[in-house]
């Protein structure tokens, strides 16, 4: 799978990047309301191997690989989760690496992955969950054009805790391209 936007290159996640993702992913502190943050190498590793091989099959998870268009820089994933009836759905996550905040990469990349999958797939529904207290991604959700569904009170059994979620979504009748 590739996906190029303006500035980006969205692509299939190699054993080749696995110190590239570890480099950004290992970071707790940027990456505290990620779900998975990698200790060493061999978790990158298992990551990698147990990534869905084919994009677009239902009930599964598949990670595209963020990278600069020219310099080839990993900037980071999204991972994209196939949900729901019929396969009309998709739950998206990003993260992406600190160097690389505030530059509209995020937007981009999210646009271009949305567009994809609205455009050429015909999907139906397309949301993100996202932590309450992760401001930047509820921002992020909003200048992209996913409006806020519900706030759901300790929805979420995570980190051993009961925790809020926000669900944010867009049709495609809703969606917006530029």
């Amino acid at each position: 799978m590739q996906l190029y936007t303006e500035r980006l290159l969205l692509r299939d996640i190699t054993i080749d990047d696995k110190q590239d993702i570890f480099d950004y992913r290992s970071d707790a502190e940027a990456n505290q309301f990620q779900g998975w943050i990698p200790e060493t190498l061999e978790e990158v590793e298992s990551f990698i191997q147990r990534n869905t091989k084919e994009f677009n099959q239902p009930e599964s998870w598949y990670q595209l690989l963020i990278t600069d268009k020219d310099s080839k820089a990993v900037i980071g994933d999204i991972g994209v989760h196939f949900t729901g009836d019929e396969n009309a759905q998709v739950e998206l996550g990003i993260t992406l690496s600190t160097f690389f905040h505030g530059k509209g990469y995020a937007s981009e990349a999210l646009k271009g992955v949305i567009n994809y999958l609205f455009n050429d797939l015909s999907k139906h529904r397309i949301t993100a969950s996202v932590d309450p207290d992760n401001t930047a991604s509820i921002q992020l959700m909003e200048r992209i054009g996913l409006r806020k569904e519900g706030h759901f009170r300790k929805s979420l059994f995570w980190k051993n805790r009961w925790v809020d979620d926000i669900i944010y979504a867009v049709l495609r009748e809703e969606w917006v391209t530029e």
